[in-house]
């Protein structure tokens, strides 16, 4: 299930979003709209759901919560982005990383 969230996750969001991974979430966070998608099976269904809400896919990163260790991470095939000068699933871009990762944790933490 994918969760689209302006603001904190509820517990009972992340239980849903967790339905795939079980004790892992993938999340996709538009860092200008400061806006996050939250489960699916792929970064790019969630993905999908942001564009929808009106995100430009070029403000979109992707990673993902462990529910047990609380760790976020910055890893996702869509975060490939040569023309971006992202050439690798992690985000190398050490301010965009910051954000992603501040982002989450007031969403998920």
């Amino acid at each position: 299930m994918i969760i689209f969230l302006d603001r904190k996750a509820s517990a009972e969001e992340v239980k849903r979003a967790s339905e795939e991974f079980r004790d892992y979430i993938k999340i996709i966070i538009d860092i200008e709209k400061q806006v996050m998608a939250i489960g699916g099976n792929l970064h790019a269904d969630a993905e999908k759901v942001l564009i929808k809400n009106g995100s430009s896919q070029e403000n979109i990163w992707g990673g993902g919560y462990s529910i047990t260790s609380r760790r976020i991470d910055t890893q996702a095939v869509i975060n490939i982005r040569p023309r971006q000068g992202n050439d690798s699933m992690e985000i190398l871009d050490a301010e965009t990383r910051r954000r992603f990762i501040e982002i989450a944790e007031g969403f998920l933490k």
